[in-house]
């Protein structure tokens, strides 16, 4: 490009820092006087009180029965797990009909059954 009879490189270090500054500066001073227009006095909003919630006997009984219904289906979940790992100790060790087994040689609390969990 030429300027001036100046050849002007746009993609040296100066061009480039000078063209950045510019940007920003234009950027910050278009933002400053955004917000000098824009600053309105509002009104707080009221304060409203409002009182804690008193639970009613049904309220409480709700609450007991669905509280009720979390502990069943947590010990539900416990059986299902406890069932889980005996049908995978019984498959990792396969008995046959003549009283020898095949095993992976597990044991409860074993290096595989550590790596297993």
């Amino acid at each position: 490009m030429k300027l001036l009879n100046r050849n002007i490189c746009l993609t040296s270090k100066t061009a480039l820092m000078v063209i950045a500054a510019l940007l920003i500066s234009t950027f910050v001073l278009a933002v400053s006087f955004n917000s000098i227009d824009n600053v309105e006095e509002v009104e707080p909003e009221p304060v409203i009180k409002q009182e804690a919630w008193i639970p009613t006997e049904e309220d409480i009984a709700y609450q007991d029965s669905m509280y009720a219904i979390i502990e069943r289906t947590q010990q539900d979940v416990d059986t299902i797990k406890n069932a889980i790992n005996g049908i995978l100790y019984k498959l990792e060790r396969l008995e046959y009909p003549n009283g020898t087994y095949d095993s992976v040689r597990y044991v409860k609390g074993g290096k595989i059954d550590k790596r297993r969990n």
